[in-house]
């Protein structure tokens, strides 16, 4: 009776995963008392049993599933199953044989941020740690190692495993080898919960098959004693086989040894995981009021955020964010002080937060001259659009940083420099056999910041780079790093950008927008009305390049002049309409209300037909005609009709003149008319955005005589002159100054990249004077012979 309420109870407290432990405890326990013939010695004994289990269920819980990482951020431990986000490993890959170049490219063609290259396959964690009897988790720092294992112990204890045995957590770090052993510390572990005879139950567990030995952490070891605890591990691992084994190490601390382990490596997080976590960590009533998590997860998806959201696929990194975001419900506005924090979680915070204690890396080298180190890598690769290197390339640095910064450094052994930074604090990864880079693009780009602001290296940075789309993050984490001579970045920026408008026709353009803006304004709303004037006049000169591209297509004597002509007209075209997408963004970036009001109300109207025929040119054809078609319901037959009249166009599909010639009229004629239709469309919808009602009105009475689709060429030329002309009239435009050559198309891109990158940079300034901001914003979009006359 008493054995069958106790059994009840420890059931009830842990779960039927104990009774192979309850079974080999009431052996061992009952064995010790046997000579004792009073029963009620043997109930206390059975119910000593019962309480050291339900001891020990409750000891696992509370040291090893509440989880605060973070001190300084984190006021108060999170349970682990409330915030636990399932684990991915990487499947095998072959990128150790890979070349800098390899690397190099696989990186570009994936058009991500990710600088971990190859295979994407993943395999969940748990199912991993259920199919392999040794496993052997591998990954960087912060990646949830230790959270994995803690999970996979609760998983043990709540009988949530293909396996029924009782799990034992050993933090290596603490295990001091040469006081015990492996069994003793297991042991120990047990015996604090109040098991007797615990050596001897651990041997018979152990000889029955019963546990789950999970070894957090081989890479916290003290190097003087790894190698010893290396062979214990293994030693014990070969005595006690019928037991399941997990161990947890940095990839670049492991030498491998293990020969009967899987070893496997953790990924980081996607989108799916960074969002679960997202919504695991603001999971309180308070935050599911207030949609916390929707907008948290909203502000990281956007493109802005794309380097704060590669910081997310680390959890640890994840975890700073969310603690950041908690504390004011939004994300810095200067990044910089958010990197610089990120930095420092990595380079010092997390090793004295786990209390392991290093090696020095280097005698006299402490964390600030690493980080001039880390930033001088960072900045030489950078400049050499080089996101990986060779061992000895990064060796040959830190010698020569280290011989230069350091007296007692006569002969530095760069090596082991590299290895102990790689190994204590994974800043700098080995992605392949010898090649390296940094651990996250964005630490990258803020050391890379970090350089060129220390060493105000800003006229290089501008001079060479202000329009590369590479080095945008360079420039507003820079701007945040200056602190008060933020303005002088503008400055040297303002002047590199006019020296792309040098031309008179696209001086004249900004021109022609100042005579239109009204002077009384203040400064921010002037530069709203260029904004505003610019996008129509822009809009205007991507329909007609794009309308004279078609036309050409059309009724072209030869279909290859018809594709020398197009792509002229079609390289305009993809300039302007990038540029047109650049001057949206001005408007934005700006945080003017009329300049907000005034284009995004058209950006659903108008949008579209920028990205699209930036794609239509990539291609030097009309390919994505049918995208265009599409984003105003045309029928699907006049989709078709468009994707034909692209192979037409295209140099590629044409076989002969001859099977040109004999392309379709009609077809060719309905994407044409389908093309117009949009552009007719898109105008009426800007010109009730803006309200101006006579041209609206116009454009009315202009849609009523749209020509048919078996009209010819030339009456669809017509039509389009006085498409044309009808907005040159109403803007008071002369057609001249939209009639751009690719050249010039491509100057007025840059000019207004530079304009928009000036904007996002002050936005990412600690400060800007009100003085000096409005008289650059003064000058932005006018041409640089009346920049004093705004």
């Amino acid at each position: 009776m008493v054995e069958e309420l106790v059994g009840q109870s420890v059931n009830g407290i842990i779960g039927p995963i104990f009774d192979a432990l309850w079974s080999s405890l009431k052996a061992q326990h009952h064995a010790g008392v046997k000579d004792v013939e009073l029963k009620q010695e043997r109930i206390k004994a059975d119910q000593a049993i019962a309480q050291a289990s339900a001891n020990y269920h409750q000891r696992y819980l509370k040291r090893h599933c509440n989880i605060k990482v973070l001190s300084g951020l984190m006021n108060e431990a999170k349970p682990l199953d409330t915030i636990y986000t399932a684990v991915k490993f990487l499947k095998g890959s072959d990128l150790k044989y890979f070349s800098l170049d390899n690397l190099e490219d696989l990186y570009r063609e994936s058009g991500e941020r990710l600088l971990r290259v190859g295979s994407n396959e993943r395999q969940d964690g748990l199912t991993a740690a259920n199919e392999n009897q040794y496993l052997m988790v591998l990954g960087g720092p912060g990646v949830g190692k230790s959270t994995f294992l803690r999970k996979l112990g609760l998983e043990a204890l709540e009988n949530r495993l293909a396996h029924n045995l009782v799990p034992v957590f050993i933090e290596l770090k603490s295990f001091k080898s040469e006081e015990m052993t492996l069994l003793q510390a297991i042991a120990k572990e047990l015996e604090v919960s109040g098991f007797p005879y615990t050596e001897n139950l651990v041997e018979s567990m152990l000889s029955e098959g019963k546990m789950l030995l999970l070894f957090d952490g081989l890479d916290e070891v003290l190097s003087e004693q790894v190698d010893i605890v290396i062979e214990q591990i293994r030693n014990f691992c070969d005595q006690y086989q019928q037991n399941r084994f997990v161990a947890s190490c940095r990839v670049a601390a492991y030498k491998g040894g293990f020969s009967q382990f899987t070893d496997v490596t953790m990924a980081e997080f996607n989108d799916e995981q960074i969002e679960q976590f997202v919504r695991s960590w603001f999971s309180s009533e308070l935050d599911e009021e207030s949609k916390t998590a929707d907008q948290f997860w909203e502000i990281l998806q956007r493109s802005e955020n794309a380097s704060a959201k590669e910081l997310a696929q680390t959890p640890l990194l994840l975890t700073f964010l969310c603690l950041v975001y908690d504390r004011s419900q939004a994300l810095p506005a200067v990044r910089s002080t958010l990197y610089e924090e990120a930095l420092n979680i990595i380079l010092k915070d997390w090793a004295a937060e786990k209390r392991i204690r290093r090696d020095p890396i280097y005698q006299g080298f402490h964390i600030d001259l690493e980080k001039e180190l880390l930033s001088d890598i960072a900045y030489q690769s950078f400049k050499e659009d080089q996101l990986f290197f060779s061992k000895q390339e990064i060796t040959e640095r830190i010698i020569k940083f280290l011989t230069d910064t350091i007296s007692a450094s006569k002969y530095p052994d760069g090596t082991a420099v590299l290895e102990a930074i790689e190994v204590q604090q994974g800043i700098l990864v080995e992605r392949a056999t010898n090649a390296y880079s940094f651990s996250h693009l964005t630490l990258q780009e803020y050391l890379t910041a970090k350089h060129t602001f220390s060493h105000w290296h800003i006229e290089e940075l501008v001079s060479k780079h202000l329009t590369d789309e590479r080095w945008r993050e360079v420039f507003l984490l820079t701007s945040g790093l200056t602190g008060g001579r933020s303005h002088e970045l503008l400055l040297v920026m303002e002047w590199q950008a006019n020296a792309f408008i040098s031309s008179p026709k696209l001086q004249g353009l900004l021109e022609w927008a100042m005579s239109l803006t009204d002077s009384s304004l203040l400064s921010s709303q002037r530069l709203a009305s260029r904004v505003s004037l610019l996008d129509s006049a822009i809009v205007i000169a991507i329909a007609r390049d794009i309308i004279s591209a078609i036309v050409i297509a059309s009724d072209s004597a030869s279909a290859f002049a018809s594709v020398s002509a197009s792509t002229s007209d079609i390289a305009s075209a993809r300039a302007s309409a990038s540029a047109r997408a650049i001057v949206s963004d001005i408007a934005s970036a700006s945080a003017s209300d009329s300049a907000s009001a005034i284009v995004s109300a058209s950006d659903s109207a108008s949008d579209s037909d920028s990205k699209n025929v930036t794609t239509v040119a990539r291609d030097s054809d009309i390919a994505r005609a049918s995208d265009i078609a599409v984003a105003i319901d045309i029928d699907s037959d006049i989709v078709r009709a468009i994707a034909r009249a692209r192979a037409i166009a295209s140099d590629s599909a044409i076989a002969s003149v001859s099977d040109s010639a004999r392309a379709s009229d009609s077809d060719i004629a309905r994407a044409i008319a389908s093309v117009r239709v949009f552009a007719i469309i898109s105008a009426i919808v800007r010109a009730s955005a803006i309200n101006h009602k006579a041209l609206s009105k116009k454009l009315e009475a202009l849609k009523e005589h749209i020509p048919s689709n078996e009209a010819t060429a030339n009456a669809w030329r017509s039509f389009a002159d006085q498409l044309t002309e009808t907005f040159l009239t109403f803007f008071h435009l002369d057609r001249e100054l939209i009639t751009f050559s690719p050249a010039e198309a491509q100057a007025l891109e840059k000019y207004l990249y530079a304009t928009k990158l000036i904007i996002d940079c002050k936005n990412s300034a600690v400060r800007v004077s009100r003085k000096e901001w409005e008289a650059i914003e003064s000058r932005l979009l006018t041409p640089p012979s009346t920049e004093n006359q705004d």
